[in-house]
């Protein structure tokens, strides 16, 4: 099988992108997978150079998930260079359907639709249960996908 490059985008890549590559990373790393890279970016350049939200930080270290992350926006080059872009939402999806490029190779699509074609929601103007649910959503979410590509 070919190398996996899968890339999680949400709006501003501090909260839910950054959160699901790390839990992606995690999942795949205990699945004994090591043919992946995986990384997040954003739709939006709201908080380029930025560290992930504490809340997604601490959310990950509850769960002993590693996360280091610096935020930054989605490029044209990813469309060739990952092989799966995952959206966050309907909204982000339409965003990259918007600026895909015509030589665009990775398969776009929302991470949802591996399980139950549900958005993450966005836990940025919420507490820290919404992290928490972006957490578990985010486990079942990679699950799921690998699962479904046979991984």
């Amino acid at each position: 099988m070919s190398d996996l490059k899968v890339l999680i985008v949400c709006l501003g890549n501090i909260c839910r992108s950054p959160m699901g590559e790390a839990v992606l990373r995690d999942v795949a790393n205990k699945r004994g997978i090591s043919d992946i890279t995986v990384d997040s970016c954003g739709t939006a350049g709201y908080h380029v150079g930025e560290l992930p939200d504490d809340r997604t930080v601490s959310t990950c270290r509850k769960h002993q998930i590693p996360i280091e992350h610096s935020a930054r926006q989605i490029q044209t080059s990813d469309f060739t260079e990952f092989t799966h872009i995952l959206a966050a939402d309907e909204s982000n999806l339409r965003n990259l359907e918007r600026i895909r490029p015509k030589n665009a190779t990775a398969e776009l699509c929302l991470w949802g639709s591996f399980l139950d074609h549900k958005p993450i929601a966005d836990p940025y103007y919420g507490g820290m249960n919404g992290f928490e649910q972006v957490y578990q959503q985010c486990v079942a979410l990679s699950n799921a996908f690998l699962d479904k590509i046979g991984r």
